[in-house]
């Protein structure tokens, strides 16, 4: 058994799943310093808590900088981010130093694609808006139009960024009795004959899908991608769904689209920022479903991605293999 003196210092910048603190401390190698809140770890709170660190574990909400590496000092030799986004880090500056990167990828691909799906059905179908009806006494006789919405069978779907979560999406939509999935990226895919995908220009994709869901990897190409241009080449009865970056989107461009029914209905569970502020213009639109970024969020994801986080980071400590290492 180590002493306390030859213990790695980590420090942990959030409340994590139990299953990732439990392998930390069960490994004896390394001394926890946890910020024990729910909430982001503010600033200063963060460059205190990383001096002198050998590990680094951080969430999505952390801007982990060249100001909080040189707060780190030398020792700094991993840093694992119970994501897998990694937009927050910056890359170059980390390479510079040597450090390696643990991140979380394939672990929520399956939580996510669900709740894409979840999302995509509740603002075509108008789930919240039938839910308030319900509650608010506006549900009386049945009515032939009241509440209707859009379906999936025989419809064309398009998908923007066929990766692993948009692979898992279109699986999971195709059952639906969907008629047509195109798909549009820097490649084709040969795995999407799986789900009969049809690789199209972006336009084509625009005007001949009846709902579009963007799962793309946020990049200086797809920042902003979803602007005024984008929704104008849309049918107006389409549904678009965006469970990916909140930044892909203009959010000013997508309400008036909204608003002025150049399309049906949105569904996001990403936004700019995050929180989405409560007087957004968006939350004032009942054609517009906005989540809290819950995309990952079952009990299980959750437990495996605190476990890899903690796995990578122990193998970064250790300088051996970590499970999912970043190469940039």
């Amino acid at each position: 058994m180590q002493t306390v003196g030859k213990l790695m210092k980590v420090f942990v910048t959030r409340r994590i799943p139990q299953e990732g603190m439990k392998i930390l401390s069960a490994a004896g190698v390394c001394e926890v310093s946890l910020w024990d809140s729910d909430e982001p770890v503010q600033r200063a709170e963060l460059l205190k808590g990383v001096q002198g660190a050998h590990g680094l574990l951080c969430l999505l909400s952390d801007k982990i900088d060249a100001e909080v590496l040189d707060a780190a000092g030398p020792n700094l030799k991993v840093i694992s981010t119970l994501s897998v986004g990694f937009d927050h880090l910056a890359l170059d500056e980390i390479k510079k130093r040597g450090i390696r990167v643990g991140y979380t990828p394939d672990v929520l691909t399956d939580a996510t694609a669900e709740l894409t799906v979840a999302l995509l059905l509740a603002a075509a179908r108008r789930l919240p808006e039938g839910v308030e009806e319900v509650k608010n006494g506006g549900w009386s006789s049945w009515k032939p139009l009241w509440l209707c919405g859009y379906g999936l069978s025989g419809s064309t779907v398009g998908v923007i960024g066929l990766g692993r979560i948009g692979m898992a999406i279109a699986r999971r939509l195709m059952p639906f009795g969907v008629n047509r999935l195109l798909y549009s990226g820097r490649t084709a895919k040969a795995y999407a004959a799986e789900v009969k995908g049809e690789f199209v220009p972006l336009d084509t994709l625009l005007s001949e899908s009846d709902f579009i869901v963007v799962s793309c990897s946020l990049t200086p190409e797809t920042l902003g991608l979803c602007d005024k241009a984008f929704f104008s080449k849309m049918k107006n009865t389409a549904v678009f769904v965006n469970s990916s970056r909140g930044t892909v989107v203009n959010q000013e461009d997508l309400y008036e689209a909204l608003s002025s029914g150049q399309i049906a209905a949105a569904g996001l569970d990403v936004t700019t920022p995050e929180p989405l502020p409560t007087d957004h213009r968006l939350l004032t639109l009942k054609n517009c479903v906005v989540l809290p970024h819950i995309g990952s969020a079952t009990y299980s994801t959750r437990g495996i991605m605190g476990a890899l986080s903690a796995q990578n980071l122990l193998g970064g400590l250790q300088g051996t293999d970590m499970p999912s290492e970043l190469t940039f």
